[in-house]
């Protein structure tokens, strides 16, 4: 059997019990577009490459099922990780680091959405520098 690659990642969800406030965070905040909210409890947002879905969990899981360590939005220039970093910032997200150059020439730093997931602001050169 013959496989194409695949298109890369581009899709991921994301359980909420708050989800006015991740709404407040990802579309006003971060500046994602609704794609589709078909009812109170599912939000799917875009930023025209990618996909994000949002769904309300009644708990959300503590030890058990998948982990995941956080997400990325790739950013166009070294310098809009700190104009990032400002806005999210001045808006009262909590942030678990400083904007830092990595060795390969990166530049992020990582927050926390409404529901704790961790997300990284990134400028990725081979990502950032294609588009």
């Amino acid at each position: 059997m013959s496989l194409n690659p695949t298109l890369g990642m581009h899709h991921v969800a994301l359980l909420a019990q708050d989800m006015d406030a991740m709404r407040r965070f990802y579309v006003d905040l971060l500046k994602l577009e609704i794609e589709w909210q078909p009812d109170p409890d599912n939000l799917y947002l875009t930023s025209g490459s990618d996909n994000i879905a949002i769904h309300r969990a009644s708990s959300l899981p503590a030890e058990q099922g998948q982990r995941l360590d956080h997400i990325g939005f790739i950013l166009k220039e070294p310098e809009d990780v700190d104009r990032w970093f400002e806005h999210l910032s001045d808006a009262g997200v909590e942030m678990r680091s400083q904007p830092k150059t990595h060795r390969d020439g990166a530049r992020s730093f990582y927050c926390l959405d409404p529901s704790g997931t961790v997300v990284q602001m990134i400028y990725h050169p081979p990502i950032s520098d294609r588009n």
